[in-house]
């Protein structure tokens, strides 16, 4: 059996009648914990969705994990330290570690800001993966 799982967790416009969280009191409308429903052992995802003008109302910061936010519908704000970054649909922000954070959407945002959380901790890697190889030889199986 080959190592591979598949999650359909609904379309961009079904996110928000997720629930979630990582503790009872972190835990909100609009999160998926991605990584507690399929087995990962080196990154973790949530998918998430705010209403315009809500916000995560809280900080956080991480000791050893590293996180990149892909942001794919709506409008917002990312606080980054002292920092105030706007997002929407195409942004991508790495936060390294030790960086606060926290998001919103902002309040004119034309529907729900989405957007997906990839964390990963643990050794760095390579700039080019060196663990992999190619089968040129092996035929697609849609062919």
């Amino acid at each position: 059996m080959s190592d591979y799982e598949v999650l359909e967790m609904g379309g961009l416009d079904e996110w928000r009648s997720h629930y979630g969280g990582f503790r009872p009191e972190s835990s909100r409308d609009g999160r998926r914990v991605v990584d507690h429903d399929m087995t990962m052992q080196f990154i973790g995802m949530t998918a998430n969705a705010l209403e315009p003008g809500e916000e995560a109302g809280y900080w956080h910061a991480h000791a050893h994990v590293e996180e990149v936010y892909v942001f794919l519908g709506g409008r917002g704000q990312m606080g980054l330290d002292d920092d105030v970054v706007e997002v929407g649909p195409g942004s991508v922000v790495r936060v390294g570690q030790g960086v606060w954070r926290t998001w919103r959407a902002t309040p004119d945002s034309p529907e729900q800001l989405r957007w997906l959380c990839i964390r990963a901790g643990g050794s760095e890697l390579p700039h080019y993966p060196d663990d992999s190889q190619r089968a040129t030889d092996r035929p697609s199986p849609w062919a």
